[in-house]
């Protein structure tokens, strides 16, 4: 694939050229799309009759990774929303296991 060049100040200063937020190719990035792709395949797996543990287990490992993605990126809405998330999905598994 041939990457086009562009000179640091006419990135600054176009309104043209997309350019993205996020870092690419570091830990994060890694880290950001397996927790997205884990999180897709467990709601695929939201409705399915005797798969709820398996669903929270992918569940809780997809979003500790975007809680991870947002400590490293210090974003705190990230933080904030994948922190409740996982104390919720930790405690619907705990839940789930002891009310019998």
């Amino acid at each position: 694939m041939n990457k086009i060049k562009f000179d640091p100040k006419e990135l600054s200063n176009s309104k043209r050229i997309f350019k993205s937020a996020t870092p690419k190719g570091d830990i994060s990035w890694y880290i950001k799309w397996l927790g997205s792709i884990l999180i897709l395949v467990a709601m695929s797996m939201r409705g399915a009759e005797g798969m709820i543990y398996t669903d929270l287990s992918i569940s809780i490992v997809g979003v500790s990774c975007w809680l991870v993605v947002g400590i490293l990126w210090r974003d705190r809405a990230l933080i904030m929303v994948n922190a409740i998330g996982l104390f919720l999905l930790l405690n619907n598994t705990f839940n789930l296991l002891f009310s019998n």
